[in-house]
């Protein structure tokens, strides 16, 4: 299967690098932004350097494809409707409109807990303990926390309209991703590890200790989301869905049973079984 995967070199995407680019019957073709430096442990792949503000550029990138990962975008919460407009509104209907032309199968949208954002808006951090009781899942109201989630929630909406209203792209999957970090901080401590790191706060502090619990909640492993990707790209029976990124943890408030019935979604990870990071 030949992959477009837009936003290759962020967290997400290297996840998928590292986890499908050899071996799983994939031809993957990055396309990011920019290229990486000589020397970068991502530096190795080709790269289609493009804009997703770019119509022809996308168009051009898509053809020839069966699927496209689309993760390009701007991913801060604190960000304004300028920061978001041009990369995640504009960008997601020109990667929808590369998908029609270019007649792809498949289309992942890498979405974002920020879509629901809200229901942990409200109810934390008394959310973040196991005996909290509440259940999201692909039949609740959207509940976006801010610009970045209201351009995820766009980009659902979009996706469903593409493929209830044109023959291509036939499947379309958003994929609501709770916290996937990068390899030194793949653990259920690597927000409250990367908060010490920055001097945001010590260890020991009830800030770690709040950082903690909500990754053990949040926490999507690299090997996990990777997988769900790649359920989602193995998939020929969904035309439309939405399914929760977390891996099976006990202090989660999203739900996995659809993805686990939709697209075989088998997570590996309990943020659980962490008592402290790695030595």
């Amino acid at each position: 299967m030949d992959v477009l995967m837009t936003g290759a070199y962020g967290r997400c995407g290297t996840a998928v690098i590292d986890h499908l680019h050899d071996g799983a019957g994939y031809d993957f073709t990055y396309l990011n932004r920019s290229d990486r430096p000589d020397g970068h442990p991502y530096g190795d792949y080709e790269t289609i350097v493009a804009d997703v503000a770019d119509r022809d550029a996308l168009v051009s990138a898509a053809d020839g494809r069966d699927a496209m990962v689309h993760m390009a975008a701007y991913p801060f919460t604190d960000g304004g409707w300028d920061e978001v407009f041009e990369p995640n509104i504009i960008g997601m209907y020109n990667a929808l409109e590369a998908a029609r032309t270019r007649q792809l199968e498949s289309f992942v949208f890498i979405s974002s807990n920020h879509a629901v954002g809200m229901y942990e808006q409200e109810f934390a951090p008394e959310i973040y303990a196991t005996e909290f009781d509440l259940t999201v899942d692909h039949t609740d109201p959207v509940r976006p926390d801010s610009f970045y989630g209201v351009s995820k929630c766009f980009g659902e909406a979009l996706g469903r309209y593409y493929v209830e209203n044109y023959e291509y792209p036939r499947r379309f999957y958003a994929l609501r991703v709770g916290t996937v970090n990068m390899p030194p901080y793949d653990h259920p401590y690597g927000d409250a590890e990367q908060g010490v790191a920055d001097g945001a706060f010590e260890r020991d502090s009830a800030e770690y200790d709040r950082a903690v619990t909500r990754m053990k909640a949040l926490w999507q492993s690299r090997r996990d989301f990777a997988h769900q990707v790649d359920c989602c790209l193995q998939n020929e029976t969904v035309e439309y869905g939405t399914f929760y990124g977390v891996s099976d943890n006990r202090r989660r408030w999203f739900d996995i049973e659809h993805a686990r019935d939709q697209i075989g979604y088998d997570p590996q990870d309990d943020g659980e079984r962490w008592n402290g990071p790695p030595e």
